[in-house]
């Protein structure tokens, strides 16, 4: 950078010092390899200009020199010089995914919020419905919601009339079934993804969606859209007799096991849209790697940590959850607040707005191991974590402690999607 403030004469001396540093190389590379006139060539003008260099001559007089040497690298360069332009593009990838990789290792890593566990602190995958095909964005404004947003369109319409059902009963953790199946990220990269199948009459309609996606959510918006408690409006279903019993899919492959399904209450007719809604990305943020080497992390402080060493996940993941718990905490939940060592708890905006179930708060749930009445004790190699999502996040109460050696960082800032939480993490 400051090479453009240095004056002619010497950026061209360092002109021709480069030029000389690349012609000493090919001569040690390739000597052997060269004809005696070329390795002759190369040699007097390498040493015209190294002349040059020594009697300080002016800019002019190194331009000359620097112009008689270049086709004499050219004949002996070989693989040294020329170099292709896919060479240099080659070069220098290679160069930025080292510096990538690095950064991402020891500094700062990308990290993507899959789940509604820390919702609405952070979001994870959601879905926006669209109740009519006139409510369906136009496909510039789709092109517009990708970028913007990383949405991606699932729509269903109907194979035949009838009436239309959906399966629950399954076992990936919503109370809508559905497959795990090979699929594709970004169209092109192998991954696992969820089918759901519907039926409507007796034909099957299936379309997949992420792993993580929790499709209850547009279920509930789509065919009870009155409902605010989608287990209850499935109960009631099934206590009024507007179900089946049968196989549904669930499990890996495609499998099925027993069932039910229900009826919607919704008739379709042939074409007719059965469902539409885009598949909104979760929050993409960048995480520091480096501060928890040096300080402790402290309540409060969203954090991201690996699940190799959790018995009760039993697989290596990255998490994100807010911290409630350091060695020696006692920890308790009494209507719907959190105490710490008996006394609400500190440290972070969502924990006041959980106590005061403020907007999309829900308040803390009394569940497992912090059920009503009951109590935790963090251990001195542990800490404990929670969602802000309470009442639906899977953390401690149900797997228990975060190994001090497996917390990786702290949130740092939500680089995509570019809504309204795009900025610091908090």
């Amino acid at each position: 950078m400051f090479g453009l403030f240095s004056s002619v004469e010497k950026q061209m001396r360092a002109n021709a010092t480069n030029w000389l540093e690349l012609s000493d190389k090919i001569f040690n590379y390739r000597r052997d390899e060269l004809s005696t006139a070329d390795r002759t060539d190369l040699q007097q003008k390498s040493e015209q200009l190294r002349a040059l260099l020594r009697d300080k001559a002016d800019a002019s007089k190194l331009k000359l020199g620097i112009e008689a040497l270049e086709p004499a690298v050219r004949r002996a360069g070989g693989k040294f010089y020329p170099r292709s332009t896919v060479q240099e593009y080659v070069e220098f990838f290679v160069v930025a995914a080292i510096v990538i990789l690095g950064l991402r290792a020891y500094f700062v890593q990308p990290f993507k919020i899959p789940t509604n566990s820390m919702w609405p602190t952070y979001y994870g995958m959601t879905g926006e419905v669209f109740p009519t095909p006139a409510d369906e964005p136009g496909a510039i404004a789709r092109a517009a919601r990708f970028a913007a947003f990383g949405a991606t369109r699932r729509s269903v319409d109907a194979p035949v009339e009838g009436d239309v059902w959906i399966p629950v009963g399954g076992n990936r953790g919503g109370i809508i079934s559905a497959s795990q199946v090979k699929g594709r990220t970004w169209l092109v990269f192998p991954s696992q993804v969820q089918q759901i199948t519907l039926r409507v009459g007796e034909e099957f309609v299936s379309f997949t969606v992420p792993l993580d996606f929790k499709f209850d959510h547009v279920a509930q918006d789509v065919f009870f859209a009155g409902s605010t408690d989608f287990a209850a409006t499935i109960t009631e279903k099934i206590r009024e007799r507007q179900s089946v019993l049968g196989e549904v899919p669930s499990g890996v492959n495609n499998q099925h096991t027993e069932g039910r399904w229900i009826n919607t209450g919704r008739h379709v007719k042939k074409g007719e849209r059965v469902l539409s809604f885009d598949v909104m990305t979760g929050d993409q943020l960048f995480v520091d790697r480096v501060s928890y080497h040096f300080v402790r992390p402290k309540v409060g402080s969203g954090f991201v940590f690996r699940t190799g060493h959790i018995d009760g996940i039993g697989s290596d993941q990255y998490y994100i959850k807010r911290l409630v718990g350091v060695p020696g905490d006692h920890l308790e939940v009494r209507d719907s607040r959190l105490f710490s060592n008996g006394k609400p708890i500190t440290g972070a905006a969502a924990f006041e707005k959980n106590a005061q179930r403020d907007g999309l708060y829900r308040g803390y749930a009394n569940l497992w191991s912090l059920a009503e009445g009951m109590s935790v004790d963090v251990s001195k190699d542990g800490y404990f974590a929670m969602g802000d999502n309470s009442y639906d996040s899977s953390d401690s109460r149900y797997w228990g402690e975060v190994p001090r050696k497996d917390v990786v960082g702290r949130p740092l800032f939500i680089y995509y999607p570019f809504t309204k939480r795009w900025g610091p993490a908090h």
